[in-house]
């Protein structure tokens, strides 16, 4: 029962990332683009987690949490960018 959980948290994920693919390419502006990458890296970010509780390895949860703190770095630069603060 577990395992269908995750494989359903995966598939849900997945469509997340397609719908957000689309948002990131289609996006009229540089903020909805940003904004689409942001949920992008988020969803990533869930797949990961998602994987290591698949294989039951915990060190993929580290890898989880420094993508999350980088990713999170990257969309403050270029909202700082495309703002004209940098």
């Amino acid at each position: 029962m577990a395992e269908f959980i995750i494989h359903l948290a995966t598939f849900i994920v997945l469509f997340g990332v397609i719908l957000a693919s689309v948002r990131f390419i289609k996006g009229p502006t540089a903020a909805d683009r940003t904004v689409a990458l942001d949920v992008l890296t988020i969803i990533s970010t869930a797949l990961i987690v998602l994987i290591a509780l698949f294989v039951n390895r915990v060190i993929y949860l580290d890898v989880a949490l420094v993508y999350a703190i980088l990713s999170f770095i990257g969309v403050i630069a270029v909202a700082r960018f495309i703002e004209g603060g940098l």
